[in-house]
């Protein structure tokens, strides 16, 4: 008898402390876009001949203080692979539930090669460099490792607008449909004009960080 009274006990305590439980690492997802980009920026403008008009966040693991964007890069990797995780336990079984984690997990992956592959100097970065450098073995790897990550995190846009339409959230899904158009004209960009492409990927890190808030809320009641 003692059994059978307690047995709903536990089951209803587990109900009631399984959600915060089970969605706390969507906080990776969340904040791993403002702490890059907050100590990206804190570092650009501290360090000696940085210019967000000519260099790139990722040049900043250049040079003595570079093991800083470094560790930036490795701690906004861990982040994002902690925000897949969550974005699994939230839409699993739904739309998105499989794909888009994984693309998000991608996404934190290429963060962590970023870290391995360090970009090429360029930009008169750090002081002294060349205005225009030459592509090495680690500069192409940084690029390719960005690359991969960015047309991970634009598809994975695609996917999550399938979840957000089916909580309410049309108008969230159809911009997340058309965000990835943002990011991907800052990567074709770059060449042209850096900002341009910090801008790109700045916006698609924060509009992760949106949409998983979006996500974690649930359905909305006005379908907004």
């Amino acid at each position: 008898m003692t059994q059978t009274l307690n047995a709903p006990k536990n089951e209803a305590g587990s109900r009631s402390t399984s959600p915060s439980v089970s969605r706390w690492p969507l906080a990776g997802a969340v904040v791993a876009g403002p702490v890059f980009l907050g100590a990206g920026v804190a570092q650009g403008l501290a360090r000696e001949g940085f210019d967000f008009t000519r260099n790139a966040i990722s040049q900043l693991a250049l040079g003595d203080p570079g093991w800083i964007q470094t560790v930036n890069f490795l701690l906004t990797g861990a982040l994002l692979l902690t925000g897949a995780v969550g974005l699994r336990r939230v839409l699993r079984p739904g739309p998105g539930g499989t794909w888009g984690p994984v693309l998000i997990a991608v996404f934190g992956a290429s963060f962590l090669a970023a870290a391995v592959f360090r970009a090429d100097p360029g930009g008169g970065f750090p002081v002294g460099a060349p205005d225009v450098g030459t592509l090495s073995a680690h500069g192409a790897g940084h690029m390719a490792a960005g690359g991969i990550g960015y047309l991970a995190l634009s598809a994975a846009f695609v996917v999550l607008a399938r979840p957000l339409a089916a909580r309410g959230h049309r108008g969230w899904a159809l911009a997340s449909r058309i965000a990835p158009v943002l990011v991907l004209t800052g990567f074709m960009a770059s060449a042209a004009s850096v900002l341009v492409f910090t801008l790109g990927a700045g916006f698609g890190l924060c509009w992760l960080a949106a949409v998983t808030v979006r996500l974690h809320t649930g359905a909305s009641p006005n379908g907004r």
